[in-house]
């Protein structure tokens, strides 16, 4: 298998991501979290700062309940997380890397500002390679 080769089956696999929207800015409130219902995904958002907004999965990796957004908001360092609300894991926003459990991973999102509306970036399915 070739280089070219590795590229092209990657292509195929890999999920498009599209922008979806959730809410706009003025509905969440800094460092509390709000459940988002994206294309029949459950999604946790945490507002920081006006600039510095997180998109996680609403599912704790742990005890896969729907709870994230109800977690205890904080910082590891310089690195915000989220606690979650039963057995407080700790988890970076960022990168969803859970600091108590490293067999643990909470799935994170893109988010982006377009007109004072947060949008997150998901799957749309698989792609087609050109």
């Amino acid at each position: 298998m070739t280089l070219a080769d590795t590229r092209r089956t990657a292509a195929v696999t890999r999920p498009a991501l599209i922008w979806e929207r959730a809410c706009a800015v003025a509905d969440l409130e800094p460092s509390w979290g709000e459940a988002a219902l994206i294309r029949m995904k459950q999604i946790a958002l945490f507002l920081l700062s006006p600039t510095e907004i997180y998109a996680v999965d609403h599912r704790d990796p742990h005890t896969e309940a729907n709870v994230m957004a109800r977690g205890i908001v904080g910082s590891k360092g310089d690195r915000p997380t989220i606690a979650s609300p039963l057995h407080k894991e700790v988890y970076d926003l960022g990168t969803g890397e859970c600091f108590t459990n490293p067999t643990l991973v909470l799935n994170t999102y893109e988010t982006r500002v377009v007109g004072g509306y947060i949008e997150v970036a998901v799957e749309s399915g698989l792609r087609e390679a050109a």
